[in-house]
């Protein structure tokens, strides 16, 4: 596991949280973090939702950097991800979706039919309010 992994997996989530954000914007202005996809890609199936979160969100953002199909590999395993029992985890996934949307308009199709697909009367109606409107400004985004 490289430094990176590790910092990312990091037992403090706030710390390793934040290292996700900076890495998350820096990746919207350079490829820098893009050698990191398959680490990325790694974290999706840790046992913590948080660091599958972390991997979900790194893998989106590396969306527009994809020049050789990374992501559509481990699309159908981020994907599974949004049926999460924890509505916060769902709602920061599927905003990371909004990059990937907008960079590779090939994957539309599935991840529409994944977002149709989820069921949101499983959380507390305080939560399924939000997810709902999540998943409709994702929908929107599609057309």
């Amino acid at each position: 596991m490289s430094f990176l992994s590790e910092a990312l997996q990091d037992k403090d989530n706030k710390k390793a949280y934040a290292l996700t954000k900076k890495i998350a914007a820096e990746s919207a202005e350079s490829d820098e973090y893009y050698c990191h996809f398959e680490e990325f890609a790694g974290m999706l199936t840790a046992k913590s939702s948080y660091v599958r979160t972390r991997g979900f969100i790194l893998c989106c953002a590396q969306a527009q950097w994809d020049k050789r199909g990374k992501l559509t590999r481990v699309l159908s395993s981020m994907l599974v991800l949004l049926h999460d029992e924890k509505p916060t985890v769902v709602r920061q996934r599927l905003g990371a979706l909004h990059e990937v949307l907008q960079h590779r308009p090939g994957l539309h199709d599935a991840i529409k039919a994944e977002v149709e697909s989820m069921n949101i009367a499983k959380y507390q109606d305080s939560m399924a309010s939000l997810i709902q409107k999540d998943r409709n400004e994702l929908l929107k985004q599609i057309g």
